[in-house]
């Protein structure tokens, strides 16, 4: 399944300074890079994002399921650290 790169996510990722590309790995949305290097695959095309969520389901949903989504990852790795500034 192919992943299309919202706006929204384009625009966090040149708040952060990375930059996203759709990803090569199964079931991977995005892969960011910094300077040129890959530095994680983040996001799974089986799952809704905020942008998606707000799309089809309008803002109401889209709030819950962010609020939903931040209270249930709670682990800092990198990899999640930018899947929520970049997703949600």
């Amino acid at each position: 399944m192919s992943y299309t790169i919202t706006d929204y996510t384009r625009r966090k990722a040149k708040q952060i300074g990375v930059q996203v590309k759709p990803s090569t790995r199964k079931f991977k949305k995005l892969d960011v890079f910094r300077d040129g290097e890959k530095i994680a695959s983040i996001g799974d095309t089986r799952y809704l994002d905020y942008p998606t969520y707000k799309k089809r389901y309008g803002d109401q949903v889209a709030e819950e399921r962010r609020r939903l989504y931040h209270a249930r990852h709670t682990r800092k790795t990198q990899g999640e650290k930018l899947a929520k500034q970049l997703l949600w």
